[in-house]
C-alpha cells in the first residue's frame, strides 16, 4: 500500500518510530509476560490512596470536557510552588509540552542542542519539526554544561535541552551551576530545563523558582508521572514567564487534558505526606538496586532519580544481553541507547517483590552470559 501523495517532504523523509519500546510491545513480540516492571522509570509504588479515590469520583464526569483553561490546576500549582498561576502552562505530560516548545521555536533546518544520549523523545520532536540536532558528549557519565554552552554559541542555536537530574544516567548538577549556565546563555537561545525528577533530587540540586523565573529564555518542565505515580494520567506543566506561558495557548490542544488526570493531580498536590513516604521508598529501593548490582560484580552509579544506572563493565552488546536475559525471567529493564553510556543498564525503583525477582534473576543471567 502506498501513502497519501501530499504529505509534506519532511513527513515523507521521516521514519515511523517510537522513541521507547514499551513492555507491552516486548510481551507481544517475545511471548513473555512482564512480572517486574522496573524499566520505564514509572513509580511502581503507585499514587496515593486519596488520589485513587479522587480519580474514581472524577470518572463519572468523564462525559464532560476538562476545563480548557486548566484554571483549578494552575491555581493549585501556583499555591504549591509559590509563584503566580500566570507562570504556569499545563500539558499532556512533559512529552507533549516538549513537542509544543520545539514547534514554537524551531523552523526546518534550525540547530537544536542537547547531550548525546539524552532523552530521546525530545530528539523525536526536533526531527518531527525539521530541526537539526547537534549534540555534546557526556563527560564522566554526566551532562557537560561547558560543552553544551560551547555548542550553543558555535551553532547560534535557538534551543537547548538540559535535564537535571538527568535521564538516562541519574546524575545531577548543583543549583548554582544550573543558574550560572542559564544566565550565561545568549538571550536568543531558549533553554528547556527538564526537571521531571526534581522531587527525588537531593537538597541543593533544584534552583529556586525566583532564581530563573524572570528569564524569558528559560522554560522549566515538570511532571506528575514520576514521584506522584501518575505516568498513565499524562499531566505535566511548565514554569516560565507569563508571556511564555501564554504562548502555549497559541498551539496547544485546549481539550487535551482529561478530567480524571486533572483530578488526580489536584489530589496528589494535597497529599504531600504520601509524597514524602514514596520518596523515602524510592531512596530505599535505589539502595536495594545498588546492593544487588554490587553483589553481582556490577557498579551502580550515583542517582538523584527514581532509577539507577549500573555500569556493566563492558559494552553495549553485553548490556543488551543482560536486558534481554532479564526479560526471559519476566524482569523488564532498559539501557541507554548510545556509547559509551550503553555499557550500562538502567533499573527503576520498585516494590520489594520486584526487587526480589531482580535479585533472583540477575545472577542467573550473568552466569548464562
Amino acid at each position: 500500500m502506498s501513502s497519501f501523495s501530499r504529505f509534506t517532504p519532511l513527513i515523507g523523509a521521516l521514519p515511523a518510530t517510537v522513541p521507547f519500546v514499551g513492555p507491552e510491545a516486548i510481551e507481544r513480540a517475545r511471548g513473555l509476560a512482564v512480572q517486574a516492571r522496573i524499566g520505564a522509570n514509572e513509580n511502581g509504588f503507585g499514587p496515593a490512596p486519596s488520589v485513587i479515590e479522587a480519580m474514581k469520583s472524577a470518572a463519572a464526569d468523564s462525559w464532560k470536557y476538562s476545563d480548557p483553561e486548566n484554571y483549578q490546576l494552575k491555581q493549585a500549582l501556583a499555591a504549591h510552588l509559590g509563584c503566580s498561576a500566570e507562570n504556569i502552562a499545563i500539558g499532556e505530560g512533559v512529552d507533549g509540552l516538549l513537542g509544543q516548545i520545539v514547534r514554537m521555536v524551531i523552523e526546518p533546518g534550525m540547530p537544536v542542542v542537547s547531550s548525546y544520549g539524552a532523552y530521546p523523545t525530545f530528539n523525536f520532536h526536533v526531527a518531527g519539526h525539521g530541526g537539526t540536532l547537534v549534540t555534546a558528549p557526556y563527560r564522566d557519565d554526566r551532562e557537560d554544561l561547558d560543552a553544551l554552552m560551547d555548542t550553543v554559541i558555535r551553532e547560534n542555536a535557538p534551543l537547548v535541552y538540559f535535564a537535571n537530574p538527568d535521564n538516562p544516567m541519574g546524575s545531577w548538577n548543583d543549583a548554582e551551576k544550573i543558574v550560572s549556565f542559564a544566565r550565561g546563555l545568549p538571550e536568543s537561545c531558549l533553554m528547556v530545563l527538564d526537571e521531571a525528577y526534581c522531587e527525588t533530587a537531593p537538597d541543593g540540586a533544584t534552583p529556586k523558582l525566583s532564581a530563573l523565573i524572570d528569564l524569558p529564555n528559560i522554560i522549566r518542565t515538570r511532571t506528575f508521572s514520576k514521584a506522584y505515580g501518575l505516568a498513565g494520567a499524562r499531566v505535566g506543566y511548565t514554569i516560565s514567564t507569563p508571556d511564555n506561558a501564554t504562548a502555549f495557548d497559541k498551539i496547544r490542544n485546549h481539550f487535551g487534558m482529561n478530567r480524571v488526570g486533572v483530578a488526580a493531580a489536584l489530589a496528589a498536590l494535597k497529599d504531600q505526606e504520601y509524597l514524602a513516604e514514596v520518596i523515602d521508598k524510592i531512596k530505599a529501593s535505589r539502595d536495594r538496586i545498588s546492593a544487588i548490582a554490587r553483589a553481582n560484580g556490577l557498579e551502580p552509579l550515583p542517582s538523584a532519580t527514581n532509577f539507577v544506572a549500573i555500569d556493566c563493565g563492558r559494552d553495549g552488546t553485553h548490556a543488551r544481553a543482560i536486558v534481554d536475559g532479564l526479560m526471559e525471567h519476566g524482569v523488564f529493564i532498559r539501557m541507554p541507547g548510545v556509547a559509551p553510556l550503553n555499557r550500562c543498564i538502567r533499573i527503576s525503583a520498585g516494590p520489594e517483590q520486584d526487587m526480589a525477582l531482580l535479585e533472583e534473576a540477575l545472577p542467573k543471567v550473568l552466569k548464562g552470559l
